[in-house]
């Protein structure tokens, strides 16, 4: 067990103000591996006094500088990659080799794009006997949760680094030790003193201290939408802007033209992979009544498959309001086809991929986000009533169809109410945008549109 005594705050490491601190617990064997401190409202203080003074200077920054700077700390944090794979395993529990795949490498991939944006992005632009100018917001709050740990913030700092804002980050006391490695990153590529800070802690601690300080400009949060909803009231009071990306409740619609047996397994392995913690899972799968018992006898051996392939969840409380849904859904219809709320292993925070069949659209598992390996197999009777189905929660993070044809897909895919929907599988776009519709949140994040979170506009007229 390693103890951490420092916050990364002004360009430097120091110690916190308050002597609390968060035991960081490894998931697979419940061990304590380190500890960090859990800032408190004063070192919440410091660290936006820090980026406030930050703020002209790099805001100032040509936008080639801020984009090389990005350039160094994409190639820091590729350098570093073995690194971070290895911490997000032992903070989150992740399989090592999805650690690599996905936590390390996407955020490198991300950070990448960013740097090309920053490099070529307008800030300045003619609008008729206009100027237009795309400036910073200013200091921005970075509140990022637990389950995609390094993704989720170079989510958020890179494209508010790039658009010339300071950056206080309070990441999720799970796991802090991610957000650790790339503070070190920052200060590896020379950032100025106080454009990027570090805070852990707890969140209704150093969190709402964050979200409620009168020198934070804009809150960017991601997390539940209970949560969401209590930051989007703070900022409103305060007029100030948030950028929300809140829960999901994805539908993965399987028409009845298309490959089957492909749909289900891709859609299987979607919501296990990070043990089900992935706001974007489609954890509701439609299928057409007439092949609706094929589709619960695939994706229940599908899911059989998975049993020793995926990580822990990332805490005992998170395991434990999983296996609360999966009773719950048992107790309200749902028949049970694989997997169950037994614990699979006697030690570590484990839940068994599961398959819900005979799930109707009212029941909980089918409305509220449970954000582990469970499934909900639905039945649909028309392609009106999949529609409904599809849309019929508050969320609308994302989705997925599959069609024998591609454009009867997109058809289907322009009608559900959602921010993204992949058609017959489609890949990850780390420059497309993302975000929600309805309760699943406010403003997107990556790419063009991602930048433009951090930016305000100003006029020049002649």
């Amino acid at each position: 067990m390693k103890a951490y005594d420092g916050l990364y705050i002004d360009g430097a490491w120091r110690p916190a103000a308050s002597t609390d601190t968060i035991e960081v617990v490894n998931p697979a064997d419940e061990r304590v591996i380190a500890r960090v401190p859990a800032a408190g409202p004063g070192d919440v203080d410091t660290a936006v006094r820090a980026a406030r003074a930050a703020l002209p200077g790099w805001a100032a920054t040509p936008p080639a500088e801020r984009a090389a700077r990005l350039a160094a700390l994409r190639d820091a944090l590729a350098a570093r990659k073995d690194e971070i794979a290895e911490t997000v395993t032992a903070e989150l529990g992740s399989p090592l080799a999805f650690s690599q795949a996905v936590h390390a490498a996407v955020p490198i991939a991300v950070a990448g794009s960013y740097a090309e944006l920053a490099a070529g992005h307008a800030f300045e632009e003619k609008v008729g006997n206009s100027t237009v100018l795309h400036e910073p917001v200013g200091v921005v709050g970075a509140i990022t949760p637990w389950n995609y740990p390094l993704h989720q913030i170079v989510a958020k700092a890179a494209p508010a680094l790039a658009a010339g804002c300071t950056v206080v980050l309070k990441p999720a006391e799970n796991t802090p030790l991610t957000a650790r490695l790339f503070a070190e990153a920052i200060h590896e590529v020379g950032l100025p003193a106080g454009v990027f800070n570090l805070v852990t802690g707890l969140g209704p601690v150093a969190g709402q201290a964050l979200a409620e300080h009168p020198d934070v400009d804009l809150v960017s949060f991601t997390g539940s939408t209970a949560v969401g909803r209590r930051i989007g009231a703070v900022a409103g009071g305060a007029v100030k802007r948030v950028a929300l990306e809140l829960g999901g409740k994805s539908a993965n619609v399987i028409l009845p033209s298309a490959d089957l047996a492909h749909a289900v397994h891709v859609g299987v392995a979607n919501v296990m992979s990070n043990s089900g913690q992935t706001c974007s899972a489609w954890t509701r799968m439609l299928v057409h009544r007439d092949r609706y018992d094929e589709a619960v006898d695939l994706a229940a051996a599908a899911a059989a498959k998975y049993a020793d392939r995926i990580g822990p969840l990332v805490s005992a409380a998170q395991r434990d309001r999983v296996r609360g849904h999966i009773e719950k859904g048992l107790a309200e219809g749902a028949r049970l086809v694989a997997g169950g709320p037994e614990s699979p292993r006697a030690q570590g925070y484990f839940v068994s991929p599961t398959v819900l069949a005979d799930v109707t659209p009212e029941m909980t598992v089918a409305q509220e986000e449970i954000f582990g390996p469970v499934l909900s197999v639905l039945r649909y009777e028309d392609e009106e009533d999949a529609l409904r189905i599809a849309n019929g929660t508050v969320y609308g993070l994302a989705g997925a169809v599959w069609a024998g044809e591609e454009a009867e897909a997109v058809a289907f895919a322009r009608r559900m109410d959602t921010g993204q929907v992949d058609i017959n599988g489609g890949r990850f776009n780390p420059r497309a945008p993302f975000g929600g519709y309805k309760q699943s949140g406010v403003g997107r994040e990556l790419g063009a549109h991602g930048l433009a979170e951090y930016l305000q506009t100003k006029s020049l007229q002649f």
